[in-house]
């Protein structure tokens, strides 16, 4: 009978390690899907780098009055590219509402040529960036999901006090801030 008394607090504490053992896996689960969903991005986004300077020098040689359009773009993907390697998800986000608005503007100026317009690099260049921008929107809301999943684990009751204990962090959203980057690109060639 007296051995009786132990196993009950026994088991409840085996039930409680279990349940702590089990959520936080879960959240190292949630979190490494977030991460992988954040180098999916980042794939897509080196993909996009790679493929703008190829876009720039086609067009180069026929708007060699438009060196400042051009220059923009240059500029745009290098801070993109700098702050990939070191800066948050947010500053990120503020660059490349910058590369997109600063691609809108060469598209803009290369409808003024129509040679440009017909040339077939121009064109698979033009098609190739705009499967690489829906590859990084689709990479973005993966993101996101997987991002609001670890959160939602984090915040949630009892799973917060395990995630408090062992210093989960939320993920940052990839968010457009600036009301003109919510407009779709038109790439018009």
């Amino acid at each position: 009978m007296n051995s009786l008394y132990w196993i009950v607090p026994l088991g409840i504490v085996l039930v409680f390690v279990l349940w702590a053992i089990m959520t936080y896996n879960g959240l190292v689960a949630r979190r490494n899907e977030t991460k992988n969903a954040w180098s999916q991005i980042d794939v897509q986004l080196k993909r996009r780098y790679e493929l703008i300077p190829n876009l720039v020098e086609t067009a180069k040689g026929y708007m060699k009055h438009e060196r400042e359009t051009l220059e923009a773009v240059i500029r745009a993907r290098q801070t993109c590219v700098d702050l990939k390697n070191a800066g948050s998800i947010g500053e990120l986000v503020k660059a490349e509402g910058a590369l997109t608005q600063s691609l809108r503007g060469l598209f803009a100026v290369a409808e003024n040529y129509p040679d440009l317009k017909a040339n077939q690099n121009m064109l698979k260049l033009q098609e190739e960036l705009t499967s690489t921008e829906n590859r990084v929107g689709f990479a973005r809301q993966a993101y996101n999901d997987a991002a609001m999943r670890l959160n939602n684990a984090i915040e949630q009751f009892p799973g917060s006090i395990v995630a408090g204990m062992a210093s989960f962090k939320q993920a940052e959203f990839f968010e457009v801030e600036a009301a003109e980057e919510r407009k779709a690109v038109k790439v018009q060639f």
